[in-house]
């Protein structure tokens, strides 16, 4: 009999033969096991079974049964694959799913049923199963189901076969209840959501709704058992806690950094101190300076881990950067790449400006190659949102602890988080100079400090790392003209007329070769830290002259503070722009018109007045009484005529002249400023002018040409 003309069920009971109603065969299960006794049917050990679990009783195999009633069983399973055997791909496919004890059990019986069949030729079957069974303490009716559950199958396959078929069925008990697909999609659509709630709120929720609509539920457990199943728990993270969240899910990537050499790649950041900084104050100004957190821009060594440079800002700016990469490259070299942050101060075109992947402002054609791109720099951009694309966030968390947390900085730690202040909280602020020195010291602590256990430092510092590769490495370094490159630059500055000498910041600079210059437009380059040093000259078309020396130090207002005004000030017109937009809706086209509709209106409304009095008209004869008492006319000289004919001339030339012409926004304030210096010298002014003047000091017109009048001076007015 072969496995595909097998019945489903092999082994009955007296009672589910009964049920069955077969030809041949008794329906009740009395007189199933009175037929069972009468044909002996329990004599046959390898077709009759003592049956396990509950209740106990006997199991018949379907051989036992009449003919007829075998082939109405063969007959019932002819047209169908269900008691054929999977197919071997499948079955391999789900005995990977399997724990590894259940797999165990597999081999256990594989075994055993080698023992077997290695028996079989010298003993015959079933003294072999009988034999074995003893051997191993097992029934030998067992023996016998595992050879039926590998009958027709290949050697190589009967492992898979083996094991415990209670793991095949994978899809849910017959009889067990389910619920609506509709109360499953209302926990979901709830659950899944930014604002992650409770998944007991969420099933709340949804059982009151389906009490209302008359849905199947199920128990709460079982219930979030269901989604932990349904929806995987990287799709629940995304949805209940966003993008970044998933992301850290998934494995970062190590790269090794044994094949590179020293100065070979960097990378650079901006990192904010965790310290309240007292600043200098601005000059010529006598209020203290402002209390600030600091930011300090570093360029790290990617395969020592070095901070080969760093500067210090309120803010993070293109300056400190371009400075404190000219500090790197004057000190150490060229490095061959960089990986640079996403932000607005590392792309600015002074740095990266020509870069092919550079996607921050306006990229033209012609732009003026930046500090990087014309050293030959190879430019990588990191991943925006993601710390781990950066090697030296590691060094700057090393330092949050180290240097933020320094004894000396008592008081002006503001901890690292807003739920995570000192009770000292902003008792004290450092000054900067305290500030820097302390930097400088945990830089260098950060960079000598012994037993680092990175893949290329094996227990030595990142300096003795970088200086091991760096002395047996070919480094490419800055000539004195690249070293100009990062030098702050201002253009539209014209040499003295008659000396050459180069006025800018309030403080002169010349030398004796700028005699030539006299008069010229030039370019200066200069450092803002060492601005007393000295000012590089060029020429208008960009040609290098010479370095000229400060002769009068009268002082130097600092660029980055010149640049925040210049913010500020075009912040200021723009908000004003803004509010003169918002409060004025209509234009006076606008306002005319509506004046006029509403005159139409009123003309067509009003009704026109009727007149009440009459004006009495009398005879144009003269009276004599009246003739009588009238005055004489007076004599008429000849100068009072000529008096009135020079009165009549001056209205008629008045009358012919040409209309005056409007006056403008500079010419009003120009007339301002010299009312302001009169009464600043004690002059007087009229009643009517003064009270113009202090209408007009509060207009915006005012407020702005006096800015643009305190940048350029009287000069403003040329």
């Amino acid at each position: 009999m072969t496995e595909a003309l097998t019945p489903e069920r092999i082994w009955w009971t007296a009672e589910e033969i009964a049920e069955a109603a077969l030809p041949d065969l008794p329906g009740t299960k009395r007189n199933i096991n009175a037929h069972a006794d009468r044909m002996g049917w329990r004599c046959n050990p390898t077709l009759a079974r003592r049956r396990s679990g509950r209740g106990g009783g006997w199991e018949y195999s379907w051989l036992l049964f009449p003919s007829r009633a075998q082939r109405k069983l063969l007959q019932d399973v002819a047209g169908s694959k269900t008691a054929a055997k999977p197919a071997r791909d499948d079955v391999w496919a789900w005995f990977e799913t399997l724990p590894q004890a259940v797999k165990d059990k597999a081999q256990v019986r594989l075994l055993i049923l080698q023992k077997v069949e290695a028996l079989e030729p010298a003993i015959g079957r079933h003294m072999a199963v009988m034999g074995v069974a003893r051997l191993e303490g097992i029934a030998a009716r067992t023996i016998w189901n595992w050879l039926s559950l590998i009958e027709g199958v290949r050697p190589d396959d009967r492992l898979a076969y083996l094991a415990p078929r209670h793991r095949a069925d994978s899809g849910k008990k017959p009889g067990v209840k389910d619920c609506s697909p509709e109360f499953f999609d209302q926990i979901k659509g709830d659950f899944l959501r930014l604002e992650a709630p409770p998944f007991t709120d969420c099933y709340r929720r949804a059982l009151r709704v389906a009490k209302a609509q008359g849905w199947d539920v199920l128990p709460e457990r079982t219930m979030r058992r269901r989604m932990d199943a349904a929806v995987s728990e990287a799709t629940q993270v995304l949805a209940r806690k966003g993008v970044d969240a998933v992301k850290r899910m998934y494995p970062v990537q190590v790269r090794d950094k044994t094949c590179l050499h020293a100065l070979q790649a960097v990378n650079a950041d901006f990192h904010k101190f965790d310290v309240f900084v007292r600043w200098p104050a601005p000059f010529g100004s006598n209020e203290p300076g402002q209390i600030l957190r600091p930011q300090m821009v570093a360029f790290q060594d990617i395969y020592s881990g070095r901070i080969l440079a760093w500067r210090v800002d309120v803010s993070p700016n293109s300056t400190a950067v371009l400075l404190c990469a000219g500090d790197m490259i004057s000190e150490w070299g060229i490095p061959e790449h960089v990986l640079l942050d996403n932000g607005r101060e590392f792309a600015a075109k002074s740095i990266t400006g020509g870069a092919s992947t550079r996607y921050r402002f306006k990229v033209k054609e012609d732009d003026i190659p930046g500090l990087f791109t014309a050293l030959g720099c190879t430019i990588h951009w990191a991943t925006p949102y993601s710390g781990q694309s950066k090697p030296i966030e590691r060094a700057f968390r090393d330092m949050c602890s180290s240097i933020s947390k320094d004894p000396r900085f008592a008081g002006a730690y503001t901890g690292n988080r807003p739920d995570a202040k000192p009770e000292n909280y902003g008792s004290k602020a450092v000054d900067l100079e305290q500030f820097l020195t302390v930097l400088a010291e945990g830089i260098e602590e950060h960079n000598t400090r012994q037993g680092r256990r990175s893949e290329v430092a094996w227990g030595r510092s990142f300096a003795e790392v970088f200086d091991e590769s760096y002395a047996t490495q070919p480094i490419r370094k800055a000539t004195e003209a690249q070293q100009r490159l990062w030098l702050l630059g201002a253009e539209g500055l014209r040499a003295h007329s008659s000396t050459g000498a180069v006025w800018f910041q309030g403080n002169e600079f010349w030398a004796d070769w700028m005699q030539s210059l006299a008069g010229q437009r030039v370019v200066v380059r200069f450092d803002p830290v060492n601005f007393w040093d000295g000012l590089h000259v060029y020429s208008a078309d960009g040609g290098y002259l010479g370095h000229a020396p400060v002769r009068q130090k009268v002082g130097f207002f600092d660029a980055d503070e010149a640049r925040a005004h210049s913010r500020a000030r075009r912040a200021w017109l723009n908000a004003e722009r803004a509010a003169l937009d918002a409060s004025r809706k209509l234009t006076a086209v606008e306002i005319g018109q509506s004046l006029d509709d509403l005159a139409a209106q009123s003309e067509a409304s009003l009704p026109k007045p009727e007149a009440k009095v009459v004006r009495a008209v009398f005879g144009t004869a003269p009276n004599p009484a009246k003739a009588a008492r009238a005055p004489l006319a007076p004599a008429t000289s000849p100068d009072l005529v000529e008096a009135q004919a020079a009165v009549v001339a001056d209205l008629a030339a008045r009358r012919n002249a040409p209309a005056k012409t409007e006056e403008t926004a500079r010419e009003r304030f120009a007339r301002a400023l010299e009312m302001e210096r009169l009464l600043d010298g004690g002059g007087d002014v009229t009643v009517e002018q003064q009270r113009w003047l202090s209408v007009y000091q509060t207009s915006t017109e005012y407020q702005t040409e006096r800015l643009l009048w305190e940048d350029f001076g009287d000069a403003y007015f040329g």
